[in-house]
């Protein structure tokens, strides 16, 4: 059998790696796809971070799309434009298409998905999540047999990293922020990674394959970390939880729960000993139960694992059936669900609030009332001692469940409190048991 070529868009980090993967394991790689791959020509931009030897290469990228002898397109260059163009260009070429782009899926994934399933072509995008973890392939096959109850990720190594610093070191935000961005695990500007941004686009993702829903990250609520503070992350390790930036995906009756936000998880559960730059997704299936899947969820090589991983597969289905492929979101497109995305205000949990109050008789008490007044129950309270001249002393509360608006209506009547300080901070908790 002739070699499958294949046209490679991007040479940074992961276009990099991938081409050194493709490279140094091309013999193992061929016996598990049964047929030999070629890179065949590559498009870059400024200084490539391989050997390029032996590839032709382009700065456009058009140039490769377009060229008649390449089979699958792999777009490893990010961003929205031009990838988007580029990818429905490739495949009106009639072209597979492997990506790594986890913005672009999660935003333009429908259209592109509805255009390669008229072409009755594959887009893989394995990569896009959680670098080399296999977590699109369990959900997609996997763990077909299930119905999926909910998913739950760290899927952003830099607040990872900031988080286990600060719990670890006692640091505070910025000054591990700053670490982070030296080490190159956070951009110059860190907005996508600490606000929860790319986190979101993995959620998205992630939901819609675990529960046949279009993608819709629109409706993704989304809270970064530049909020919790090291007293936080030290209150939460005194009551036996630690801090997460936590994506989380739950069915509920009446819909589906779509968050990204800090969230205390008991620090008995593996997840929550997830550390550094490391990434976890723990999935609760109806017959398997809770798995947990764990490794590198960015870098050079093991993104690279799972674009190369993809490539196979397109190369083990280049001559199947069309209709009999996996399903690119897991479900029949003509199968997939309505169900709706519920607002942050349906959503039920436990919460961790930390209040700062006057060092008098009655404060507790008149917190205690307004949060009983509006059926919310209190787990635990941790009351720290003041020191010597400081007038307001820190209130740490655990609620039991409660519907997020009940909270909020408690917060704004405890804020209004003379005797507190604004504002009541408040952090999600999932036992995830």
């Amino acid at each position: 059998m002739k070699p499958v070529k294949i046209g490679l868009l991007g040479l940074g980090t992961v276009g990099g790696g991938t081409v050194n993967v493709l490279r140094r394991n091309a013999s193992e790689i061929s016996r598990r796809a049964g047929r030999e791959i070629q890179i065949y020509r590559a498009a870059a931009r400024g200084k490539c971070t391989c050997d390029t030897s032996g590839i032709p290469l382009t700065e456009d990228a058009f140039e490769v799309v377009n060229d008649p002898d390449v089979d699958i397109v792999v777009e490893l260059i990010g961003g929205e434009e031009p990838a988007k163009q580029l990818i429905l260009t490739a495949l009106a070429n009639g072209k597979h298409v492997v990506t790594a782009n986890k913005a672009l899926i999660a935003k333009h994934g429908n259209e592109i998905f509805a255009k390669a399933s008229e072409k009755g072509l594959m887009v893989a995008f394995e990569a896009a999540v959680a670098g080399g973890i296999p977590i699109i392939k369990a959900l997609r096959e996997g763990l077909t047999g299930n119905k999926i109850e909910w998913v739950a990720g760290i899927i952003n190594g830099t607040c990872n990293f900031i988080l286990t610093e600060m719990r670890d070191k006692g640091r505070d935000f910025a000054d591990v922020l700053t670490e982070a961005q030296a080490k190159g695990y956070a951009e110059a500007n860190p907005t996508f990674d600490v606000e929860g941004i790319d986190a979101a686009h993995k959620l998205t993702i992630l939901a819609s394959i675990a529960f046949g829903i279009p993608l819709q990250f629109d409706k993704v609520y989304i809270e970064g970390i530049s909020g919790v503070t090291r007293m936080d992350v030290s209150y939460a390790e005194a009551l036996g939880y630690r801090i997460k930036l936590l994506g989380l995906a739950r069915r509920t009756e009446q819909g589906v729960e779509l968050r990204v936000h800090p969230t205390l998880i008991p620090e008995r559960r593996l997840i929550a000993n997830v550390d550094g730059v490391m990434n976890a997704v723990l999935v609760k299936g109806d017959a398997v139960g809770p798995t947990l899947y764990y490794g590198a969820g960015a870098g050079a090589e093991p993104t690279a694992s799972a674009v190369v991983a993809d490539i196979v597969d397109v190369v083990r289905t280049l001559t199947s059936d069309p209709e009999n492929r996996v399903p690119h979101l897991a479900f029949q497109p003509q199968s997939m669900s309505d169900i709706p995305i519920l607002p942050m205000d349906a959503v039920k949990t436990a919460y961790y609030l930390r209040l700062s109050g006057e060092d008098k008789p009655g404060v507790l008490a008149d917190v205690t009332r307004i949060l009983a007044n509006q059926h919310i129950s209190i787990e635990a309270i941790l009351q720290k001692e003041p020191h010597t001249g400081e007038t307001h002393l820190p209130i740490i509360m655990l609620t039991q469940k409660t519907l997020e608006h009940e909270l909020n209506a408690a917060i704004a009547q405890i804020e209004a409190l003379p005797s507190i300080n604004k504002p009541v901070k408040l952090i999600r908790l999932e036992t995830l048991g």
